[in-house]
């Protein structure tokens, strides 16, 4: 697996949203992509994550801004996930672990001493050609659009 860059092409992504449609990043051709990589629905880091892109998200995408969340859960939890926090936006299901894979945050964890495999919370910025401009790594659940937009600004 290689690590991804700021400047490297953001690998393709083909996978099933909350409705069971096909979404390809190659859709988004001409638009800025929030790529954002989470745990699980319906735990406390991933909600208020969420619920921050769903309260900034008219401002985000009048700034030119799509947001694409990714986590290995399916379809329906995606779909009750949505529901229960009202998300405008589409979040991807990879439950064969491509995406995660592809974008090097499938990673070790330790917890309470524990190892295990598992999706380390991570932001991608994708430009209008399909080239990855920021890499958000310590990413602030309660503040995760501001940090995006203060690195766009910068």
């Amino acid at each position: 697996m290689t690590e991804l860059s700021v400047g490297d092409k953001a690998p393709e992504i083909n996978a099933k949203n909350q409705m069971g449609e096909t979404i390809k990043l190659s859709d988004f051709q001409g638009k800025k992509v929030i790529l954002y990589f989470y745990p699980k629905d319906n735990t406390p880091g991933c909600t208020t994550e969420a619920c921050n892109f769903r309260d900034n998200y008219q401002s985000l995408l009048k700034d030119g801004f799509e947001v694409l969340g990714v986590s290995i859960d399916s379809e329906q939890s995606h779909q009750k996930f949505i529901a229960k926090f009202e998300l405008p936006f589409n979040l991807l299901s990879d439950g064969d672990q491509k995406i995660v894979n592809d974008y090097g945050v499938w990673v070790e964890k330790n917890m309470y001493g524990r190892k295990y495999m598992g999706t380390s919370r991570t932001t991608f910025i994708i430009n209008e050609d399909g080239i990855i401009a920021h890499i958000v790594k310590k990413v602030d659940n309660k503040n995760a659009s501001q940090q995006i937009k203060e690195l766009y600004t910068k």
